[in-house]
């Protein structure tokens, strides 16, 4: 990343643009991640040189936690765990079903082979956090609908890294016994909603010893990054990790666990540092989607579009006909939301950034994902907030 005087200039001047970006999109009524990757890209075509790229390390390391904390804390517990049966099969089964849809449509119709279909329909199966939330939270959408769609964001990314780590060590060879392969994964996932909840409340009951609001939005930050760092070192999943420890700290807000301060501070600081991972990842893509070619290949890329299109909407509307007759039930017009809002973004480039070279297909696969995320930023992040409008009666 060079020296640390020029990574700070950087950031500064990242931070202008965006907040240029900002004003000038809200005047205009553009969503606001729109005007970053288009910015990002008026920079790429400049020839203004930004040195970050975004990698798998800086999205998991550095914007990946603040981004799930900000959105977990203020998640009522209450109403997650009211819906906590049709956001789990949504974050699950629908992952896999979503997947499955894309490699069957790669495999096919590009004749791509089995491993790289497999690997392309996990990556980018999973709805991100970071486009779902910038949009449903600028259209200002409230209640039940908002709480499906970031909750089922937040926990499929949990499933689809989870899945992608699993389907990489089978196809790079590393073979496991399915036993194996199940306790890892159970180890996985509990492993990290024990390591958030372990340190949120740790955190929290520390944060609870002190008069000082700074000292308690610092414990705050040790519990984002703390949570996903422990967790991620012994192989389990970060993004469950923070994701717990947020509905920790978040759902212990009302207590008086800490102080008033404290409370009244939580909120706006963490607003504030989700908008600048927001931010400085949107300008990212943009600088990195103006990079890529995708003259000549339009046909794979137009096939990969329409079968993740398709993928998501095998995954929303078989799974929310189950819960039909039950009082989890999902309205049509809410169903629709679910399946148009499941935006693509940073966990998507993250992962099809982190694939090993010698991988069959690989400039394919990153390629196609960049394609598809373009296609979520300006085609559905256009057009989710008239969606959204349409149905405000019915939220």
């Amino acid at each position: 990343m060079g020296n640390m005087d020029s990574d700070l200039t950087q950031l500064g001047f990242l931070l202008l643009v965006s907040a240029l970006v900002a004003m000038l999109t809200r005047r205009v009524r553009l969503p606001y991640t729109i005007g970053l990757v288009l910015a990002g890209m008026a920079l790429y075509v400049l020839q203004i040189h930004i040195r970050w790229h975004l990698s798998k390390e800086l999205i998991f390391s550095v914007f990946l936690p603040p981004l799930i904390f900000e959105a977990a804390l203020f998640i009522n517990w209450e109403n997650f765990k009211k819906d906590l049966p049709v956001i789990s099969v949504l974050a699950t089964a629908g992952v896999m079903l979503a997947a499955a849809v894309t490699a069957v449509g790669m495999h096919y119709a590009l004749d791509w082979d089995w491993g790289s279909a497999t690997i392309f329909g996990i990556l980018i199966s999973a709805t991100d956090p970071v486009s779902v939330i910038a949009a449903f939270k600028q259209a200002k959408s409230e209640g039940r609908l908002r709480l499906l769609i970031e909750a089922e964001s937040l926990l499929n990314d949990g499933t689809a890294a989870v899945a992608f780590v699993t389907a990489l060590a089978i196809l790079t060879g590393t073979h496991q016994v399915f036993t194996t392969i199940a306790g890892n994964l159970l180890l996985t996932i509990v492993g990290g909603i024990t390591v958030g909840a372990v340190t949120g409340f740790g955190l929290m009951f520390l944060a609870g010893r002190t008069p000082d609001y700074l000292v308690e939005m610092t414990f705050t930050t040790l519990a984002a990054y703390g949570s996903f760092f422990i967790a991620e070192h012994f192989h389990m999943s970060g993004v469950l990790a923070t994701l717990t420890a947020g509905l920790v700290v978040g759902n212990f807000r009302s207590s008086s666990a800490i102080t008033r301060a404290g409370r009244r501070a939580l909120g706006p600081f963490w607003e504030f540092a989700a908008f600048v991972a927001n931010s400085i990842i949107f300008l990212l893509i943009g600088a990195q989607e103006a990079q890529q070619h995708f003259k000549g290949i339009a046909f794979p890329l137009l096939v990969a579009v329409a079968m993740v299109t398709l993928g998501r909407a095998v995954a929303v509307y078989p799974l929310c006909a189950l819960f039909i007759k039950s009082r989890f039930a999902v309205t049509y017009q809410h169903q629709h939301i679910l399946f148009w809002g499941g935006l693509r973004g940073a966990l998507a480039l993250a992962l099809a950034l982190a694939l090993p070279y010698e991988m069959p297909n690989h400039d394919a696969i990153v390629t196609a994902t960049f394609a598809v995320v373009a296609f979520s930023v300006f085609v559905q992040g256009l057009t989710i907030p008239l969606l959204l409008r349409k149905v405000r009666p019915a939220s």
